[in-house]
């Protein structure tokens, strides 16, 4: 298992004005929610939908916030790029964005990345710079919209993404990608999900259970990178405060049932408790000053490493300041963010070859 951990700020410590600072906004914007939660606690305790859509408004301008940010760090590379593409049929949320490196006469090694948002907001659109720059390494990068709750129940975002990855195979040499090298990617909720659809495709027992059939082989993953994710919701259900309020709400929106860590959607979402040893390759990390790193990713990146699964991590020491926020990863005026991304590029490096 190879596991890195650090305390140092990245090799470029240029650092953006004082007033760039969006995933400060972000805190600022998920700091109204104590305003509003005891309007919304006597309605949400009967149907969470009122407070499930006042969590989708906080983070839906969380997550165009931290977009607007990233797109300063684009660079000059040429994409092609292919929008908006629809994967099935029987849903306007069943679409994707495609980015590969203009220059590329062939096809690349793919990222398939799962966006989060407590899955209840979040899109495509969020991720869509971070794909880019990614892209401009020299991958085709892929980013998935799917269903979110209430509007729909789990599993159908499983169900989806696994037709989006029978869609990517199918097409593979019109997208630009090498379908003997895909690495599954998310954030947050996404990183969930990204653990889950590799967990489907690594272990017959769990896709049974899941009754889903995997739409890819396990010789196709070539790693998977799961940033700021769930993986134990028993754990996710022991969370209080106005964090725990808001996952425990999300939950319940997302699964259809307030129940949900007692029956088969906490069961089935801990993918903590089905990964096996032919789990892909994985990066994971998480910032210090989310509490889902040490309740979440760090317990992953172990259970992984017990199983023998080549781990690579980039946590930070409890001390290290700034405190790195949840999906500090996207904010890249952070040299720590910076890290974060050479690691990222450095493990695709690592586990894929163009």
């Amino acid at each position: 298992m190879n596991t890195h951990s650090a305390d140092a700020p990245a090799a470029d410590d240029d650092r953006a004005p004082r007033r760039r600072r969006p995933w400060r906004r972000t805190r600022i914007a998920l700091g109204i929610l104590p305003a509003i939660v005891g309007v919304v606690a006597i309605v949400g305790s009967i149907t969470p939908r009122l407070s499930a859509m006042v969590i989708r408004a906080v983070f839906t301008k969380g997550g165009e916030d931290t977009a607007a940010e990233m797109r300063g760090r684009l660079t000059d590379t040429k994409l092609t790029e292919r929008l908006d593409v629809a994967y099935a049929d029987d849903s306007a949320d069943t679409i994707m964005d495609v980015f590969s490196p203009a220059s590329a006469d062939g096809p690349l090694p793919t990222i398939v990345w799962i966006h989060g948002g407590a899955w209840i907001s979040g899109s495509k659109e969020d991720v869509a710079p971070y794909l880019r720059i990614l892209a401009a390494e020299g991958y085709t990068t892929i980013g998935l919209d799917y269903t979110r709750g209430p509007e729909g129940v789990y599993p159908l975002a499983v169900t989806q993404l696994n037709t989006a990855l029978a869609y990517i195979d199918e097409h593979a040499a019109e997208l630009g990608v090498d379908p003997s090298q895909i690495v599954l990617a998310g954030d947050s909720a996404g990183g969930q999900l990204a653990s889950q659809l590799a967990t489907l495709i690594t272990n017959p027992d769990y896709a049974d259970i899941m009754g889903i059939t995997p739409s890819i082989a396990p010789a196709q993953l070539a790693g998977a990178m799961l940033n700021c994710g769930v993986y134990d919701l028993s754990a996710l259900a022991e969370l209080g405060g106005l964090i725990g309020w808001g996952f425990k709400t999300s939950m319940w929106t997302y699964s259809g049932s307030k129940d949900w860590a007692n029956d088969a959607t906490g069961a089935t979402m801990s993918t903590i408790d089905w990964v096996s040893a032919d789990f892909p390759p994985t990066y994971i990390s998480g910032g210090n000053g989310d509490d889902l790193t040490w309740l979440q990713s760090i317990p992953m990146s172990k259970r992984l490493g017990e199983l023998g699964v080549e781990v690579t991590t980039l946590f930070w020491p409890a001390p290290h300041e700034p405190q790195l926020p949840h999906e500090y990863q996207f904010h890249l005026d952070l040299p720590d963010a910076r890290t974060a991304l050479q690691q990222t590029i450095d493990f695709l490096n690592a586990h894929t070859t163009r």
